[in-house]
């Protein structure tokens, strides 16, 4: 038994070793053309040296000091009998009560992230109703986090990734909160856990000579916001702590300076839910340890609020799903394991309650009608006694019915539109801009050592989603492994899609920018009875495609007649291809006349151009995501139909028309 535990901690040191400074493909090609560009000392450095981040002197040697103060605990405490309900939401949802901790190694996806989420749960429980049952299970879960030697995934960039974020987070604000609570045989066995991973995470994103960071990307800022709480929770207990917290600091200069200039996120509606919490985070520990204040550090964060209303479907069960979000059809079909992952006791986890955060930090009351709004449909949060904390009943709330039906976001070009905010309504989006927004050329220009990180976005650009009484009526396909433009409502010639699509995740990876940043439109007039958009899709493909010119004019209607108008030229003749997506069903009614969802509401679609043209309804099967740091090797999977209405012969020049119509049956 001995020498098998012994072979089997060699297999793994041996495996930890090789994978330590794991990256993918793009990720190492960008490093090394950075090594090339960047030269001399990196500004990170003198970042550290010059940025707040040391803890206030009336937290020095205090405990808990991180996020919450004891007298600032004592006031949650009356606060749990004005907020009754939020407060036993918060208490039953107190995961380390009913869920057992994954033991060790914990290898599949995501599976030691909810150990992170789950310690501060109970710890904070524990501190504010004083009983011992909340204590044992925040401890069960200290304990989980002890006991797995890597924390995240062995093959893949093992403790300096999302669950190293997720775990320093939680068993440093643990730490923090049950510091009085721990016999000092326990405070010092996580001491020294918080040290040895929160070193190796800061040794992997110390600054470096020509050293890149991915500062718009999750996989950058959950991390760093694990290593602030943890820094904060031990300066004064190790000195190594002081640079822990300068990094953070110095990363978020970047991170913040980057962040979407509109609201609109371009990872995607699922990404926004995992990822955004973090940065929230990391600005309330920012604030409450050392009294910086950097909310006003991103505008985007004001409009936020817009984001989530508009891009969540009417209902609230569903979104409008740019990107890497979920899996299509089948999650709305309830089929795929992603419905049930994203569910608890069936309402959609959508981290909705940061609205009530940023409502009360900038009263706000868009954003606090908003999250109302999402409250009142059954949402629920990740972390729900952060709900608890930031809901602040005394901001004057704009109710959702009060707030306008339609945006466009103006940096990243999308516009979404509904009749009203009824579960029943007519709502639709359209999508034609760059992968992370137009402001992202100078933003490069501000910040040299920034890598730009797209692989969650899509070639998509013309797209277009469409709803109606509680249907998707045509649209996107949801996380791909490979993501290929013929899963959009858009165009390929002669086979070939937008970007570099099929030769990795990240289909923006080594193009320029400033070709990116001229997918735009060009013009957007909306009202509350008709929208016009005339969108320029052309610098979406590569040069050696051919297309040069493809506009996109879409125009819709009330109550539901979508126009949708191409006008393409290319280099040399090719046999172009429109595509258009349903879930289920399209039925072909006549030579040039399609039903999607035949059901009690259905959408029609009339072909008017090209004159001569060939059809095809396929299943619409795409490469599947796959395992982290495989993400592009995860198989064929059918989801949903197609529809593919082609040029009978090479052209050089076209025009494609179509009318959209939604019906309904009385």
């Amino acid at each position: 038994m001995y020498k098998r535990i012994s072979i089997s901690s060699l297999l793994f040191t041996l495996l930890l070793t090789s994978f330590t400074f794991a990256q993918d493909t793009q990720e190492l090609e960008a490093e090394q053309a950075a090594n090339k560009k960047l030269k001399g000392e990196s500004v990170l450095v003198n970042l550290m040296k010059t940025k707040n981040s040391s803890l206030k002197k009336e937290l020095e040697g205090v405990h808990p000091r991180v996020f919450l103060t004891q007298s600032e605990i004592e006031g949650l405490k009356d606060k749990t009998k004005s907020q009754k309900e939020l407060w036993q939401t918060a208490l039953s949802r107190v995961r380390a009560m009913t869920i057992e901790p994954t033991p060790a190694p914990a290898q599949d996806r995501r599976v030691q992230n909810p150990v992170g989420l789950g310690i501060p749960e109970a710890a904070l429980a524990y501190k504010i109703t004083g009983e011992k049952k909340y204590l044992d299970a925040a401890k069960k879960y200290m304990e989980a986090a002890l006991s797995y030697d890597v924390w995240g995934y062995v093959y893949n960039k093992p403790d300096v990734d999302l669950a190293a974020g997720h775990l320093l987070y939680g068993l440093g604000w643990g730490y923090d909160l049950l510091y009085h609570d721990l016999t000092p045989t326990e405070r010092e066995k996580y001491k020294a856990k918080l040290i040895r991973q929160a070193r190796l995470l800061y040794d992997f994103y110390k600054p470096k000579s020509g050293k890149t960071y991915a500062y718009s990307q999750n996989h950058t800022f959950i991390p760093m916001t694990g290593l602030a709480v943890a820094a904060y929770a031990l300066q004064g207990e190790t000195p190594e702590a002081n640079d822990w917290a300068a990094l953070p600091r110095a990363i978020y200069e970047g991170v913040l300076g980057t962040y979407s200039d509109d609201g609109f996120y371009y990872e995607g509606i699922e990404y926004w839910i995992f990822s955004t919490p973090w940065l929230i985070h990391y600005l309330d520990v920012q604030l409450h340890a050392t009294g910086e204040d950097l909310f006003e550090a991103a505008p985007g964060l004001k409009l936020i609020h817009k984001y989530i209303a508009h891009a969540t479907l009417p209902g609230g069960e569903f979104h409008f799903d740019y990107g890497d979000t979920y899996t299509g059809g089948l999650t709305r079909s309830k089929k795929s394991e992603d419905y049930s992952r994203e569910r608890i006791d069936g309402h959609f986890q959508s981290s909705y309650n940061i609205l009530y955060n940023l409502a009360n930090k900038f009263q706000n009351g868009e954003a606090q009608g908003v999250a109302n709004w999402l409250k009142e449909k059954g949402q629920v949060s990740a972390e729900e006694m952060w709900t608890f904390i930031w809901y602040n009943p005394t901001v004057k709330t704009i109710p959702i019915e009060k707030q306008e039906t339609w945006h466009y976001f103006k940096d990243h070009d999308v516009v979404f539109w509904r009749s009203s905010w009824d579960d029943d309504a007519t709502a639709f989006s359209f999508k034609c801009g760059p992968s992370e927004g137009h402001a992202a050329i100078e933003k490069q220009l501000k910040y040299p050592e920034w890598r730009l990180s797209s692989g969650h976005a899509h070639p998509d650009a013309g797209s277009f989603i469409i709803w109606a009484n509680g249907e998707y009526l045509t649209g996107d396909s949801g996380y791909e492994g490979l993501t290929m433009t013929q899963s959009h409502n858009t165009l390929v010639f002669d086979g070939k899609g937008q970007n570099h699509e099929g030769e990795g995740h990240d289909i923006f990876y080594g193009i320029p920018y400033e070709r990116i940043n001229k997918i735009r439109i060009i013009d957007a007039q909306l009202d509350a009875n008709q929208v016009s958009i005339l969108a320029d899709v052309t610098a979406a493909y590569e040069p050696e495609v051919g297309v040069k010119k493809f506009t996109r004019k879409f125009e819709f209607k009330a109550p539901g007649s979508f126009t949708i108008t191409d006008d393409i030229e290319t280099n040399s003749p090719k046999i172009i291809t429109s595509f258009l997506h349903a879930d289920n069903t399209i039925n072909q009614i006549s030579e040039n006349t399609f039903e999607f969802e035949p059901k009690e509401t259905s959408l029609l679609v009339k072909i008017i151009a090209p004159k001569i043209f060939e059809t095809k309804v396929d299943a619409n099967i795409l490469t599947a995501p796959g395992k982290p740091g495989f993400v592009d090797e995860g198989g064929d999977e059918e989801r949903g139909v197609k529809l593919a209405i082609t040029t009978k012969e090479k052209v050089s020049t076209a025009e494609f028309a179509m009318k959209l119509t939604i019906k309904k049956e009385k």
